[in-house]
Parts: structure tokens; C-alpha cells; sequence
């Protein structure tokens, strides 16, 4: 059922008031503060078919309504204006990306703190996913009579580089000879789509070597395994003490224990690979333990090519419109800056 404008203004209304004060609204309350041009009676009314209709809640306690899940979808899809960010907030994340070479976690991890910082959420970053890198180089350097190093470079500039054994007699034209096998194998590839069992045409160079083969199947098979490595990056965790329903310890200590659930966290944001800015409310989450938060994330790139998602968690009375802004801003600065320092590297 659609509703007339009348219901869209007072439930919009509601919604803006419950979002700053965390309490229940009533008629008067809104007749009082919003001037609709009608009385508390008709307004009443009018959260009364809204209450039928699921967008309102009303708690046993108080005569006041709460916005449903409903409510907010409706109002992130059609009711709010997503504002702009303020000068300050605007240089506080310029700030962070301007003139600095960073490690890449630690780019991620400053991204998590500046987050929660600017949006008082707990702010969740899934660090970059190296299965979606393409491999664009691989060189076995020796270091010594006894020692090579082998340097995987992928499209996001990250080096992988692991030293191996190699045994007498081995010259530099025979590493280069396998070098050049490596870069036609692999060159090009994301590291989930690399099949170990593609290095048997290295394997045919080897000859007697088989222990030295052996040793490089061991040393790329763990660089791709790592590449798999799931990590959860967290930041103002203590934020939502903040918020006056989580002062209730139960609720509280609820979201710390949820805090701790890395591999629920990853499988949150290893969802939300599109790119763009995605909205999950309160019951929209597909895991019970979500059910009484939102989450708004956004993914950030390598020209093209997704690497991870950033994002906050808050109570399902988000500030929606400023979370939206935020994260959206975040996420095509992170992207412009790693684009910038590594999408042109050779």
C-alpha cells in the first residue's frame, strides 16, 4: 500500500526525532516540534494505520512509537536526503590519504579509526583479499651461493617474497630459465585462479633437482594460501557506549561479544563486494546475531578490480543519511589513493 503525504511526513517525522533522541514518539510530540498543520488527534490516527500497516512499533512501556525495520528501509530508499560532508570532515579524510606511503594494512586500519572518528560507529574493514590480485611477476633473485629470494609482484604492488634453499651447482641462468617458466604460467592470473598443479612444465627443468622443486612448490603453494587470509580490522569499538540503549550492560556486553566474532564479521563484509554503498537494517541481516543493528558498507578498489569492504555498525537508529555520505566519500578515497599509489607500478 502507498502512502499519502500526509503519512510520509509524519512518519518521516518520527523516524528524524527517534534517531536523536533514542525515545518514543508521540502524537503531540509531533504535532509540537514538526508543524504538520494538524491536530495531535489526526496525527494519532495516523500512526495508528501506520502501526497497522508495520512501519511503527509501539513499546509496552510508552505510549510513544518506534520505527520499525519497514520504516527505516522506506526512508533510506525514498524519505531521506543524503547530505553532503561538512569542510571538516571532507580534510579530515583528505588528511589521512595526502603525501603518505603506507603499508597497505596500515592504510586499511587508519581508514577503520578515521571512520569511526567521523561517524561515533564502530567502524569494520576487511582487509585487502590478495585472491583477487593479479599476479604480474615472478623472479627468483639469488642472495647467496646457498639462497634465492622469491619475489611474487602483484597488481595492487604488494610483495611476496620468500627466501629458499638451492642447492650446489645451481647457476642465475638456471633461476631466470625458471623464472621466465613461473611468469608464463602464472603472469596474469589471480592468485584464486593459480593451479599449483600447472607447475609441471617447471618441474621438467629440473631434472635432478627434485628436492630444490620441491622447496618452490612448498614456498608459492604457502604465498597463495596467505593470499586467502581472512582478517577483520576494527575501530572504535567502545563507540557505542555512546548510544543510551547499549548503557543497559546486557546489551552492551552483546555487542562486544559480537566484536569478537571475526569470522561472522568476514562473512558480513566478504557479502558486500558491489560496488557502491549497501544499506543492511536491523532484520534485512541474515544472521540472528545482526537483528538488532545496521551496517553500511562500501568496497574499495584497485582501478577496476574490488579488494575489500569498509563499513560501520550502529543501532538500528542510524543517522543514516550522514552514514551513507560518509562511507560513500571513504570508499572513493581509498580507492583514488591505492589507484594512485599502485595502479600505475610496473
Amino acid at each position: 500500500m502507498e502512502l499519502d503525504a500526509r503519512k510520509l511526513q509524519i512518519l518521516q517525522a518520527i523516524i528524524n526525532d527517534y534517531i536523536i533522541t533514542a525515545e518514543p514518539v508521540g502524537s503531540r510530540t509531533v504535532a509540537r516540534k514538526y508543524g504538520l498543520g494538524v491536530s495531535s488527534a489526526t496525527i494519532r490516527n495516523e500512526m495508528s494505520d501506520l502501526e497497522e500497516l508495520g512501519y511503527l512499533e509501539q513499546p509496552h512501556t510508552s505510549a510513544g512509537r518506534v520505527p520499525s525495520d519497514k520504516a527505516y528501509r522506506l526512508y533510506v530508499d525514498k524519505l531521506m536526503r543524503v547530505r553532503s560532508l561538512d569542510d571538516q570532515e571532507a580534510e579530515y579524510i583528505k588528511d589521512l590519504y595526502r603525501d603518505k606511503i603506507m603499508q597497505l594494512e596500515q592504510v586499511i586500519l587508519q581508514t577503520a579509526k578515521v571512520l569511526s572518528d567521523i561517524t561515533s560507529y564502530t567502524s569494520i574493514a576487511l582487509t585487502p583479499q590478495l585472491s583477487k590480485v593479479v599476479i604480474r611477476h615472478i623472479q627468483l633473485v639469488p642472495v647467496d651461493k646457498d639462497f634465492a629470494l622469491l619475489v611474487v609482484v602483484t597488481s595492487s604492488g604488494i610483495l611476496k617474497d620468500t627466501l629458499i634453499r638451492i642447492p650446489e651447482g645451481i647457476h642465475n641462468d638456471f633461476l631466470n630459465k625458471v623464472s621466465n617458466i613461473l611468469n608464463e604460467q602464472f603472469q596474469g592470473k589471480t592468485f584464486s585462479e593459480v593451479d599449483i598443479k600447472d607447475l609441471s612444465p617447471v618441474q621438467e627443468v629440473f631434472a635432478e633437482n627434485q628436492r630444490f622443486f620441491n622447496s618452490l612448490v612448498d614456498v608459492l603453494s604457502s604465498s597463495f594460501q596467505e593470499s586467502q587470509k581472512k582478517e577483520v580490522l576494527l575501530g572504535g569499538t567502545t563507540n557505542i557506549f555512546r548510544f543510551p540503549e547499549y548503557q543497559d550492560i546486557l546489551r552492551a556486553r552483546s555487542f562486544l561479544s559480537l566484536m569478537e566474532e571475526k569470522d561472522l564479521l568476514y562473512q558480513i563484509l566478504a557479502s558486500s563486494q558491489n560496488n557502491g554503498v549497501k544499506v543492511s537494517i536491523g532484520t534485512e541481516n541474515p544472521h540472528e546475531e545482526l537483528r538488532d543493528y545496521s551496517i553500511v558498507t562500501a568496497t574499495y578498489s584497485l582501478g577496476d578490480r574490488v579488494l575489500g569492504t569498509i563499513g560501520v555498525i550502529g543501532p538500528t537508529r542510524m543517522e543514516y543519511s550522514r552514514a551513507i555520505s560518509v562511507m560513500d566519500h571513504m570508499g572513493k578515497s581509498l580507492s583514488n589513493y591505492l589507484t594512485k599509489l599502485y595502479g600505475k607500478q610496473p
